[in-house]
């Protein structure tokens, strides 16, 4: 019984303490895994037995429309208007970022079976991206179906990457990557 009154006050002081619970990641982040690189420099070097894939990720371009006075507006000695300003749009785009080469990890060529390539056409299929019968072929709409999954993460390529394959839950995660 006295073991009980030297524990209560400790359990009622540890109740009153508020406990911070980390936050899962709420998506993955594909553009984390990109390594900016010319194509001639070839793949980056580590981790060894790494397979990469090369792509070209677009140029990211603003349309920006505004309105610019063409004439003043005309101000009586009284102070009222009597003539309004006058304005026209003017449309101009800006580039945000350049076209440029990058490098990602992507799953090796060994790895690109049929049973593997029905599997990503099965989990796009789940998630929304990816309509058609499944047929293990990497087709034309499986690389839609793969740039439409990876665009909103950060990557805007066909090519699956394997950061994305690892997001779709078909390939195990990598804990010892250099």
């Amino acid at each position: 019984m006295t073991r009980y009154f030297l524990f209560a006050p400790a359990l009622m002081l540890a109740a009153c303490q508020s406990v911070s619970v980390p936050e899962a990641p709420t998506r993955a982040d594909l553009a984390s895994e990109l390594v900016r690189r010319a194509p001639e420099d070839g793949p980056p070097p580590k981790p060894d037995g790494a397979c990469w894939a090369n792509d070209t990720a677009p140029a990211v371009i603003e349309t920006v429309t505004e309105q610019v006075e063409v004439s003043p507006a005309v101000i009586g000695p009284d102070g009222t208007v009597i003539t309004p300003a006058t304005y026209r749009s003017s449309t101009h785009q800006r580039i945000l970022t350049d076209r440029e080469s990058v490098w990602f990890r992507t799953p090796c060529p060994d790895e690109l079976t049929v049973d593997f390539i029905a599997t990503v056409q099965r989990a796009l299929k789940a998630r929304g991206f990816y309509m058609l019968p499944l047929t293990g072929q990497m087709d034309a709409a499986t690389g839609d179906a793969i740039r439409r999954f990876q665009q909103p993460l950060g990557m805007d390529s066909a090519v699956l990457s394997l950061a994305a394959a690892r997001a779709l839950g078909i390939v195990a995660a990598d804990f010892g990557r250099d």
